[in-house]
């Protein structure tokens, strides 16, 4: 057989999908190979070049053909041996990043922790990375490339390597299937073939060194698992409740984009379930989570449960979606329980209470997750107008009608009211107001005079030695 290793599989041809009853398969914790890959020939895989994106041939191939190695890795090779459509494929090479400049016009350097190449053809970008070394002390290795934090978290890997030791760089088998461009097989140094037919999301290496190298990978964790449909390893989840708080030392701008990879890519509502249940949701809106935890947990839950699947829906439909709805989804429970705790504080003034509150948590998710203005200063305002929807006569009424924010105001008011939390007649009537006339609309919000009189402004007389 083409490339078979020794005492891997017994007899008969390897197929990843059909149940193998004997074998030794190269375990997450072994270390790497001297003897190679199992290498699985083209007529033992469902991975078709029709499949993959014409830009990516073109960069394999001219990497092949300039004498290069060249291999799809990664979540595309994951993708079309599920069945899936991939929405973007990555390259490695043994090609270094000024060689692959060199070779590609289009090319454009980029990375300070580890530097690659986006290939650009117009809108479209196929990264290539060079393979990266095995992590180890080892001088000779270029490991003063290598830089750590006193956590363990690495801050700069600018070490080059073999495909052998680019495999244990990578952070989960079913992530680290190799496609050879040369022979259109698949290399699989670990249990990757084997972890996709049980569906079983598995980190490579050491789960706890894996983890304090890179925090995140326990979000990728709850992630891919949720995206997926698979099940976390017991031996992959067991160190994410006692290393939890190492996510804390990411920076706030890389966690807002992992926010959004989680909630915003059509399967927000099993990855919230899989942040509660490893205790991973007070590490990125811990407000959030304190509330969740105490009496009105269940009514907060509901609400984003619901906000969580209206989005996964919105996505499956291919209609628009904004952070500044996802984040008033998450954030709402938080900003309304200290709300009612500053009601006392302001007088009574709930319009004062909901904006210092605001404010205050707000400002709490941007330390922790980044929340750029962008998002945050409409949310704030969508969220300020819930009070407003109850004022359903005279001018106030009608302005709220023609209010920016009102549609998605409006889309939050009936999330609420699904949840319980505001009375259905409310949403009915904000329903139909909507498709009258402006005349019937005028009738329904009544006379424009019933406003309170405003106060003429007294004229400012002109200071100093004024020239008439």
């Amino acid at each position: 057989m083409l490339g078979r290793r020794e005492g891997c599989y017994d007899t008969g041809l390897y197929n990843p999908f059909k149940p193998i009853s004997h074998g030794i398969f190269l375990t997450h914790t072994d270390p790497p190979s001297r003897s190679g890959p199992t290498i699985v020939p083209r007529a033992e895989h469902g991975i078709s070049r029709q499949n993959i994106s014409e830009n990516s041939l073109k960069v394999l191939y001219r990497l092949k053909n300039a004498g290069f190695a060249g291999f799809l890795v990664g979540g595309g090779v994951r993708d079309l041996l599920l069945g899936r459509h991939p929405k973007d494929f990555d390259v490695v090479t043994d090609a270094h990043p000024e060689q692959i400049k060199q070779l590609f016009r289009n090319a454009r350097l980029i990375g300070r922790r580890f530097r690659l190449a986006h290939v650009r053809f117009g809108r479209d970008i196929v990264e290539v990375a060079t393979f990266r070394a095995a992590t180890n002390d080892d001088p000779d290795n270029g490991a003063d490339d290598r830089v750590h934090s006193e956590s363990g978290r690495i801050l700069r890997d600018n070490v080059y390597g073999t495909i052998e030791e680019d495999i244990w760089r990578r952070d989960f088998t079913v992530n680290a299937l190799y496609y050879n461009i040369a022979d259109f097989s698949v290399w699989d140094f670990t249990t990757g073939f084997e972890d996709i037919r049980t569906r079983t999301l598995r980190l490579i290496g050491d789960p706890e060194r894996r983890y304090r190298e890179d925090p995140v990978r326990m979000l990728r964790a709850v992630r891919f698992a949720a995206k997926l449909g698979f099940t976390i390893a017991p031996d992959t989840a067991e160190p994410i409740l006692a290393l939890s708080a190492h996510i804390r030392d990411v920076p706030a701008a890389r966690l807002f984009e992992e926010v959004l990879k989680l909630f915003q890519a059509g399967h927000g509502l099993r990855s919230f379930e899989l942040l509660e249940q490893y205790h991973l949701v007070g590490h990125l809106f811990p407000s959030t989570a304190a509330v969740l935890a105490g009496e009105q947990g269940g009514h907060a839950r509901a609400l984003i449960r619901a906000g969580l699947a209206n989005t996964d829906r919105r996505v499956a439909e291919d209609k628009p979606i904004t952070p500044t709805f996802l984040y008033a989804v998450l954030l709402w429970p938080a900003i309304k329980a200290l709300t009612a705790e500053l009601l006392p504080q302001t007088g009574g003034n709930e319009h004062d209470a909901m904006a210092e509150a605001c404010h205050r948590i707000v400002h709490e998710q941007a330390v922790r997750t980044s929340l750029p203005k962008r998002f945050s200063a409409p949310m704030v305002e969508m969220l300020m107008l819930q009070r407003r929807f109850e004022q359903r006569h005279g001018i106030r009424g009608a302005r709220l009608l023609e209010h920016k924010r009102f549609r998605a105001a409006y889309d939050f008011l009936v999330l609420r009211v699904a949840c319980g939390e505001a009375p259905q007649e409310l949403a009915d009537w904000w329903t139909e107001v909507q498709r009258l006339s402006p005349d019937q609309q005028r009738d329904s919000f009544g006379p424009a005079d019933d406003r309170r009189p405003r106060r003429r402004r007294r004229r400012r007389r002109p200071r100093g030695n004024a020239v008439g």
